[in-house]
């Protein structure tokens, strides 16, 4: 073990977590324990993870946490009208050991939002986050998503309608402007609208999107990053607090960018490369705090992997999310190739991660 490394030793109980002087990770809040009130204090947003359709479900964010303990997670989106629906449980079930936790909705029917807004609060969320971003055809004839900045009043009558159904925050995720809609003057404009609905959080992918003609992968990409345009926003409104989303893949980045804005948010880059977020978590938010070991947080996840199964969740889904987790090391293709094909054994369990560990040490 490195001396900069540490073990984990969570519980399913977890609620919150400080790292001790001695480095061992301990659990603040024991089972049937109340938080306090979000309202009471701010949520710390210096380092975030983004939602992510398809990578940030419970599982995720489960082996997230184990590498960052303070990171400000956020849920895949959920959809309003899903909610209003569709199963409740598989769609907003978490773990305490989450927390702090924000959910995604998408929508753009105020009363569904609030209705949904409510549902998130009573299940324990953090915040609410509304997504004003996404350029998916699917998202757009749902009338949610990126095309919602065009309708500023649309999104605003959204937010004040959440905003009066709960107490946590309440949220908005958008891009700095859309198709030919992108100067600072339409961005701005946007701010101004939605923020009069009582939003002080603007979470701002720095990028414009493309609503026909690009793939949501290729909207991630192709469109140029304007970093300076949230910049600007903080600059000349230093009362919204104001996150960074987009392009960003290194500590370097985030510590050029967090001085001049309220917080970071990673994407992609913190589910290829997970262990980042623990070098950020440790080097920014808790200096002097121990990297976790690898292994420790392998055999932390086995744990958690064994409790889902005996609820019905599937290996496969939950083993994709760690293949991460060694990257950039030696032999970490032959570590994912065995995780792989191991999970689809009939019968295989949790005994893969900790197998996978010999198999790694046996290839270096």
């Amino acid at each position: 073990m490195r001396r900069d490394e540490e073990a984990l030793t969570p519980t399913a109980s977890t609620l919150s977590h400080a790292r001790t002087g001695e480095g061992a990770l301990t659990s603040h809040a024991a089972a049937g324990e109340i938080r306090p009130s979000r309202r009471e204090g701010s949520l710390d947003r210096r380092l975030a993870v983004a939602p992510m359709m398809d990578y940030t479900d419970r599982h995720c964010r489960y082996l997230l946490r184990l590498l960052s303990p303070h990171a400000l997670l956020y849920t895949e989106m959920v959809t309003a009208q899903a909610l209003a629906h569709g199963d409740v449980e598989r769609l907003l079930g978490f773990d305490p050991l989450e927390h702090p936790v924000a959910l995604q909705l998408g929508g753009s029917d105020p009363q569904l939002l609030a209705r949904a807004a409510r549902m998130g609060e009573e299940r324990g969320y953090d915040e609410i986050n509304l997504n004003v971003g996404c350029p998916s055809d699917r998202v757009q004839s749902g009338r949610f998503g990126a095309c919602l900045m065009a309708e500023p009043e649309v999104v605003a009558d959204c937010m004040r309608a959440m905003n009066e159904t709960v107490n946590v925050p309440v949220t908005v995720k958008c891009r700095i402007g859309i198709d030919q809609l992108d100067d600072y003057a339409f961005f701005e404009r946007f701010v101004s609208v939605v923020r009069q609905a009582g939003v002080n959080v603007f979470i701002v992918h720095a990028r414009k999107a493309y609503l026909q003609g690009l793939s949501p992968k290729e909207n991630r990409e192709v469109p140029p990053l304007h970093y300076d345009i949230p910049v600007r926003l903080k600059r000349e409104h230093p009362d919204l607090t104001v996150v960074l989303n987009g392009g960003l893949k290194s500590a370097a980045q985030v510590r050029e960018w967090l001085p001049r804005l309220d917080g970071v948010m990673l994407g992609r880059q913190a589910y290829q490369e997970p262990y980042l977020l623990a070098e950020l978590d440790a080097g920014l938010l808790a200096p002097g705090s121990r990297l976790p070991r690898r292994e420790a947080v392998i055999e932390a996840y086995a744990q958690y992997v064994e409790r889902m199964l005996m609820q019905d969740h599937r290996l496969q889904v939950m083993l994709r999310h760690v293949h991460g987790l060694y990257a950039g090391l030696p032999n970490a293709r032959s570590w994912r190739r065995y995780l792989s094909e191991q999970g689809y054994r009939p019968g295989a369990g949790a005994e893969v991660l900790r197998t996978s560990l010999q198999v790694f040490e046996r290839a270096a």
